[in-house]
């Protein structure tokens, strides 16, 4: 595992295409819904995952035994491809995978917020990122927001958090908190990326990624009517909107639906736009603007089979796995339909 010297694209790509072969099929998905958690986890144990229900299969069981499954098995997957880059390959991935720390660091201010116990934060964790064991234990420890805050001032999210936490006092709510850390991810994500052909389309990539996430963050506050600035939601980076433009279209749900569906992803998210305008949730969106950075994804992946691309492509569809598997377990846990689950899923 090195950041420095020549990359090595052709073997990553390689053994990343391997792995995403093993992945599972809309098929199998389907099939879990009919089972129950212990039927899940016996099918999980003969597949890729055998070794972490093996593993954790004496200490946890049902639902438990699955998201601790899951998660683990995750971050291993990821540390396999940085073991395996090099050079700048290895400097991309890295700064893709540290989504992952953005998410642990937003999971467990959110669970301080609720009163959760340390227990029930650490189930939802990814230890995927950059953040060791000691990092995170820190963090577990911490007892107040302004604690968690204080456990990361010697990171990249340190200052935008405490910047952010006066609003959060001011407000009581969490969105200055998160925006900040979802900020500062992207921020890091897209400086010095480079300008050859392989990385522009990169580069194109995550500029849809931030898109999307502007317009979910758009149609959230725009169906939930709250009284909230919507430019402390916007991230800089993508094409679809402008500070002002975000502002202004989230106060109105249906001119903020009419906006997407005449912009360049019209094609990818015009069915659940129009699903949209009669739903009562934003899931089918949510799930088709995952299902539309998947696919785009793979196509560039196709356009440049020796890049960054195949390797991002890969990281999404495993987190849609594993998504799509903690969606059905938690989903039978709580009672709902085999058809009430299905709506949970991405399927492509």
């Amino acid at each position: 595992m090195s950041a420095v010297g020549s990359s090595n694209p052709e073997y990553v790509v390689a053994r990343v295409r391997a792995r995403r072969g093993k992945l599972y099929s809309d098929e199998e998905y389907r099939k879990l819904t009919r089972m129950g958690p212990a039927e899940i986890a016996r099918f999980m144990e003969e597949s890729t995952y055998e070794a972490e229900i093996n593993a954790l299969g004496s200490r946890h069981g049902g639902v438990d035994l699955i998201e601790y499954t899951l998660n683990r098995n995750l971050a291993k997957q990821f540390e396999g491809i940085l073991d395996w880059s090099e050079g700048r390959l290895y400097d991309l991935i890295a700064r893709y995978l540290r989504k992952f720390d953005a998410r642990n660091v937003k999971t467990i201010i959110r669970g301080v917020y609720v009163g959760a116990s340390t227990e029930e934060i650490e189930v939802d964790l990814i230890r995927a990122g950059e953040f060791d064991d000691r990092r995170i234990r820190r963090l577990l420890e911490a007892e107040s927001i302004e604690g968690v805050i204080e456990a990361l001032d010697d990171t990249i999210y340190g200052p935008a958090l405490e910047e952010a936490y006066a609003d959060y006092e001011e407000s009581g709510i969490l969105v200055p908190l998160e925006n900040a850390v979802d900020r500062t991810f992207y921020d890091h994500l897209l400086s010095g990326l480079g300008r050859d052909e392989p990385t522009r389309q990169y580069e194109a990539f995550l500029t849809a990624e931030i898109d999307f996430r502007n317009a979910r963050n758009a149609l959230r506050l725009a169906r939930s009517g709250a009284d909230i600035d919507p430019a402390e939601y916007f991230i800089d980076g993508g094409d679809l909107f402008t500070r002002d433009t975000l502002a202004r279209l989230a106060r109105n749900l249906d001119e903020l639906v009419e906006y997407i569906a005449e912009s360049q992803y019209a094609d990818d998210l015009g069915p659940a736009l129009r699903e949209l305008e009669d739903a009562d949730s934003l899931i089918a969106f949510e799930h088709a603007t995952d299902a539309a950075l998947l696919a785009y994804g793979d196509q560039l992946g196709t356009i440049h089979p020796v890049s960054v691309t195949p390797v991002i492509s890969y990281i999404l569809a495993k987190e849609r796995e594993v998504q799509n598997i903690r969606a059905i377990s938690r989903g039978k846990e709580a009672g709902l339909s085999d058809a009430e689950i299905e709506e949970e899923l991405v399927i492509l």
